[in-house]
């Protein structure tokens, strides 16, 4: 699974490609609407490559959470509500049982949620086939070429 291509950025909603780096800045496409525009470092850019989530052990990556919500929902966007906290925080249990409850907070739960559901109707990755392979990419290559290292936990 290849999210070093999908950025987050602080302050904005939504999920964004990029399409292109500059010596200062990036050229961004947003999800949701298609629009591009320039981010700059100080703009808060993390790829969902870079962000893992506490867990009470290891930390666990973003992409690996993924997977394990696509297999929870075999493949589907999640249909339920992403208001009612209970309920959030008691299925993020059932995907992922030790993360540290805590650390992780419920908005945090929620953007992961809907960053999936994002992720699942742009149809960007297939989280079933490739999940380990490219796990195992990542670890074994440090890509310095994507977007600058942060060290970034959703918390």
């Amino acid at each position: 699974m290849d999210l070093s291509n999908v950025l987050s950025i602080n302050g904005k909603p939504g999920l964004y490609k990029l399409v292109s780096k500059g010596n200062a800045n990036f050229i961004v496409e947003a999800m949701d609407n298609g629009k591009r525009f320039p981010v700059f470092s100080h703009d808060g850019v993390s790829s969902l490559d870079n962000i893992s989530i506490f867990t009470t052990g290891e930390d666990v990556p973003l992409g690996k959470v993924f997977q394990n919500i696509f297999r929870a929902e075999n493949g589907a966007k999640i249909t339920f509500s992403l208001t009612d906290a209970q309920k959030l925080k008691t299925y993020f249990g059932e995907v992922l049982p030790d993360y540290d409850k805590e650390r992780v907070y419920v908005s945090n739960i929620k953007k992961i949620l809907s960053w999936y559901n994002i992720l699942v109707a742009e149809k960007l990755i297939d989280f079933e086939d490739n999940a380990t392979e490219s796990e195992n990419e990542s670890t074994a290559e440090n890509d310095t070429g994507t977007v600058p290292e942060s060290p970034n936990a959703l918390v």
